[in-house]
């Protein structure tokens, strides 16, 4: 068997509150259930919130304690649901600290070989710790609002990728409500110069995921949203794998029809 060169993908953002941690969370889930080897990582270490996503808020050995102890990475990887496999970071500021940025790279590098997807969810914004959770990784998702805001900080973060050679493969567009005023598809191709891989409605179900008595990724809970189906066909063109059409009901194909 030949060795896997896994994809090491940073899901970005300019700015906070963009739903980055869900959409990598999801984008995780959605292609483990695409049969692709997938690890998603937090390396948002001030604010681990990606393992709590999937019930790992005190899991015993953590991204910090990877690159604060020297311990193995295979020792911080836990079962998520769907095949997925999860890194989770720690919650303590002193071990935020106390962690070096800089080790990630070399530490994350050796998923490569036995992972087809590395999904690194990076602080928000640009400073040493976004710009090195970025640098560990060899291409870059940008997460936005369809706002001017959230377009402007974008641009700098695909700026920040390009200083540091990692290459930008796209975006994603999150809480499109289809209001006056919203920036559109094309608006945002032609402003960071990037394609849009797909365009997540707002969808309460989504939010409602941190809020459970027992969190879980949309994906997980309630495929048959439009986010999740939208997340989904976003995966499979990231992955290059095509999606089985539905087979529509004697109902729908008679309503097809009348619509013509």
């Amino acid at each position: 068997m030949g060795e896997i060169m896994g994809r090491m993908i940073s899901i970005a953002s300019g700015k906070g509150g963009v739903g980055k941690t869900s959409i990598t969370a999801n984008l995780g889930v959605a292609l483990a259930k695409l049969k692709q080897r997938t690890v998603v990582v937090d390396a948002d270490m001030a604010m681990a919130n990606l393992g709590m996503l999937f019930g790992l808020h005190s899991a015993p050995i953590t991204l910090h304690d990877v690159i604060i102890e020297d311990i193995d990475i295979h020792d911080a990887i836990y079962d998520g649901p769907l095949g997925v496999k999860v890194i989770p970071s720690g919650l303590t500021l002193s071990s935020y600290k106390k962690a070096d940025p800089e080790k990630l790279k070399k530490v994350l590098s050796t998923l490569k070989e036995e992972f087809d997807y590395v999904l690194v969810d990076v602080p928000a914004g640009v400073d040493i710790s976004a710009r090195s959770a970025v640098a560990a990784t060899e291409e870059m998702i940008l997460v936005v609002t369809p706002d001017p805001a959230s377009l402007a900080d974008a641009m700098k973060m695909r700026l920040t990728a390009e200083q540091l050679d990692v290459n930008p493969i796209g975006v994603i567009v999150n809480f499109r409500r289809k209001e006056k005023g919203e920036a559109s598809k094309k608006e945002i191709e032609e402003f960071l110069e990037l394609k849009v891989l797909g365009e997540i409605p707002e969808d309460p179900e989504m939010r409602k995921s941190f809020y459970l008595k027992k969190p879980a990724p949309l994906l997980v809970r309630k495929e048959d949203t439009p986010a999740a189906k939208e997340i989904i066909k976003i995966a499979a063109q990231i992955a290059g794998v095509r999606l089985a059409e539905k087979k529509k009901g004697i109902v729908e194909r008679l309503l097809s029809l009348i619509k013509r």
